[in-house]
């Protein structure tokens, strides 16, 4: 149990004593005052005044007048219907020594098991910016969830399988392409798509390539086969770069056939019906319209392959939950995929993480017609912008110190971005406003925690053994402990939201309070109690916001 965790089952049984009613066990809600100048914690008491037939101000005059200060309560207070309870310094300074531990905010393991898929990334096409929120959004999802406790399987599935590759061969087959990239493979989609606009000849040349693909023989598939390995290459690639591994990674060419056989059991079973010779999902009487699975020629649309690769998954491992991150367009087909599910049987309790596009500052991304960041421009443009800003302030740094901060600058500037605002945000990506250094950027949290690495080196800290924090009284100190304090409850809501940015605002809160706190005392002085105290508290800070960016997949640099 976290230290504020504590202090709110003390005021909770407090106040339970004093009003005599476990009916209202469920309804006393604690909470934090809007602002810290109202004290450190609130409850509110409407539903308590209308049981014990009283205005709200009132029982909370009355509350304030019975309640004591303890060893945890330092004192309390109506604010009109409101009673706020400050917290005694000593007590909440006990906090610093806390967090002073690797693993301060990670909840004890609990019996979840959740898998979670993302990166659900198309082999042949170009890896852009809004793939980029895909795997930032769902790995930062991923570890906030292990934190909680939860056990947690990441897995990524790949259209391997679908019309754009051979769309991409027939691009590559014209122009005799010598590539061996899976870089250039995207541009060579979107060229064809934009040459097969109007072309009927060659929308029948991709037709008898997708027909070699599917047969799984011929000339063609023997391309299909090499080129799209140089996409899987160029995929582990990026991964390797942002540092994001996979527990397992499926393939639609290898579900699909799995995934017909299913629908053939399906449609024995009544779950899915024939429809002027195509085979479909009739969801009407749920408010879900028809999904077509099958076309009337006996294709296979991606709902054969995703029946399957849930069949496969939710056989592979006893779970509790299984999460789908895909963007918002593909709402409305998870609701249907996962009623085709149920029907089937399955009962796991299934979730769409869905997320909103990325824009650029000109406009909306589209593979089709070229206009995209792709992930190689903008990581490399990111790197050099960095190092060039390194460079600038650090003249001194030897070629390697440079670029080896500029990687890690870089990788955190591209997945803060991605998940600093909400999950049903639009993202519009500005690269110079996401590198700046007093900004809500993962640059000026980097900067921070490399300001307190270089703080504590030159005060030459010893937080070993017992430390003097008693002597932190100061305003902007209190405030510091208690933001400290909601660590452990930043990461729990933003885990049990499926929302990284609650996290990512936290940490940001954390840094501004830090910084104001810094230019405000003296740090290094002559009191020996008051600086190791203060430096422990620096060094909390640091802990914090270093655990912090882990669960968001960044790293801390020891200099900046």
């Amino acid at each position: 149990m976290s230290l504020l965790d504590e202090a709110k089952q003390h005021i909770f049984e407090i106040i339970m004593a004093l009003v005599g009613n476990d009916s209202l066990v469920n309804d006393i809600i604690i909470d934090y005052p809007p602002t810290p100048a109202m004290g450190d914690l609130s409850v509110a008491c409407f539903v308590l005044a209308k049981v014990n037939h009283q205005p709200p101000a009132q029982l909370a005059q009355d509350l304030a007048a019975r309640l004591k200060s303890d060893e945890i309560i330092d004192k309390v207070q109506a604010v009109g219907p409101y009673l706020n309870f400050w917290l005694k310094p000593a007590y909440l300074s006990r906090v610093i020594p806390a967090v002073l531990k690797a693993d301060y905010g990670y909840q004890q393991p609990n019996d979840e098991r959740i898998m979670i898929e993302y990166s659900n990334v198309n082999t042949h096409k170009e890896y852009h910016i809004g793939h980029l929120r895909n795997i930032c959004y769902g790995d930062a999802v991923a570890k906030l969830l292990a934190a909680t406790g939860c056990r947690v399987d990441k897995v990524s599935y790949i259209n391997d399988f679908g019309i754009h590759t051979a769309k991409t061969l027939w691009e590559f087959k014209k122009n005799q392409a010598a590539v061996g990239g899976g870089y250039i493979l995207g541009q060579l989609y979107t060229a064809a798509s934009q040459a097969l606009t109007d072309n009927d000849a060659g929308k029948q040349a991709v037709a008898q390539i997708m027909k070699q693909i599917e047969a799984r023989a011929g000339e063609d598939y023997k391309l299909w086969r090499g080129t799209r390995q140089w996409s899987i290459d160029y995929f582990t690639s990026v991964y390797d770069r942002l540092k994001i591994k996979f527990d397992q990674t499926y393939y639609e060419s290898e579900v699909i056939d799995e995934g017909r056989d299913l629908v053939a059991k399906l449609l024995k079973q009544g779950v899915l019906q024939t429809s002027e010779g195509a085979v479909i999902a009739d969801l009407s009487q749920y408010g879900l319209g028809v999904l077509v699975l099958l076309r009337s020629d006996g294709t296979a649309l991606y709902p054969v392959a995703d029946l399957a690769l849930a069949a496969k998954k939710f056989a592979k491992v006893k779970l509790t939950q299984s999460l789908y991150v895909i963007d918002n367009r593909q709402s409305l087909y998870f609701q249907q995929l996962f009623k085709i599910l149920a029907l089937a049987g399955w009962q796991i309790k299934m979730a769409h993480l869905s997320y909103d596009v990325v824009r650029l500052p000109s406009g909306m991304m589209s593979s089709r017609s070229g206009r995209v960041v792709t992930f190689e421009d903008v990581y490399e443009e990111t790197k050099h912008k960095a190092a060039a800003e390194i460079v600038k302030r650090h003249a001194d740094w030897s070629e390697s110190e440079v670029a080896e901060v500029a990687e890690a600058v870089a990788v955190g500037v591209l997945k803060f971005e991605m998940i600093k605002v909400g999950a049903d945000k639009i993202i519009t990506f500005d690269l110079n406003e996401a590198l700046r250094f007093d900004g809500f950027t993962s640059v000026y949290l980097q900067y921070t925690a490399a300001r307190i690495s270089s703080l504590l080196k030159k005060g030459q800290a010893k937080l070993g053994g017992a430390l003097p924090v008693e002597v932190l009284t100061e305003a902007k100190e209190q405030a510091l402990i208690l933001a400290l304090a909601k660590f452990a409850g930043a990461v729990k809501e933003a885990g049990g939201r499926y929302e990284p940015s609650v996290l990512a605002k936290y940490l940001f809160d954390l840094a501004q309070l830090f910084n104001d706190y810094y230019q405000s005392v003296p740090m290094i002085q002559s009191n020996p109690d008051l600086q190791t105290a203060r430096l422990a508290l620096a060094a909390a800070v640091r802990q914090v916001l270093g655990n912090g960016l882990e669960l968001l997949g960044i790293e801390l640099v020891a200099k900046m």
